[in-house]
């Protein structure tokens, strides 16, 4: 493979990594969030933000995880055929999917992109009684959406070098990158 394409995957490996190691704190923000809003709820009095608070932060956990989650293979596949093909084979299928998740992908960065820039634009609030600015939440989202593209570009890569009986560099598994 062309040393492009090596530096490539590299470089959005180690941003897909570094955010999502960032994403993965946001659950404790999230539940930090949710047990305000149940100790407020039974002993005080309820507050209307902490609900819409917890699923935009568990919508930046999701989004700004996924490009890691796909780096580290943590999605669930079906292993019907799969287990029994050989690395040349399974590349291919893979090589294929990650085509048309990159043909998704671009469709979704498309809309989330026009929907972030109607939200900065008219300053688009939520229709909750807290009612926030939806503006940094979509900014967020369309930022996690751009790097799972980047990520499954740099997984088409690895895929279409496995389908020819190759290795782009030596990469880490789940185990290895817990560490």
């Amino acid at each position: 493979m062309p040393k492009a394409i090596i530096t490539y995957v590299r470089y959005v490996d180690t941003v897909s990594r570094i955010v999502g190691r960032f994403a993965m704190y946001l659950i404790f923000a999230m539940l930090g969030v949710l047990l305000l809003s149940s100790i407020m709820k039974t002993f005080f009095i309820p507050l209307q933000w902490t609900l819409e608070l917890a699923q935009f932060l568990m919508v930046a956990y999701y989004l700004l995880g996924g490009g890691y989650s796909m780096q580290l293979g943590a999605h669930v596949r079906m292993d019907i055929f799969y287990d029994r093909w050989s690395t040349e084979r399974k590349g291919f299928a893979d090589s294929i999917t990650s085509f048309c998740l990159i043909s998704y992908l671009m469709i979704l960065l498309y809309g989330g992109y026009s929907s972030t820039e109607y939200a900065v634009f008219y300053g688009e609030k939520s229709y909750s009684s807290w009612a926030p600015y939806m503006a940094p939440i979509k900014i967020v989202m369309t930022f996690g959406i751009a790097l799972m593209l980047l990520q499954a570009v740099a997984t088409f890569f690895k895929d279409l070098a496995r389908s020819r009986g190759l290795t782009l560099f030596e990469e880490q598994t789940a185990d290895e990158a817990s560490i």
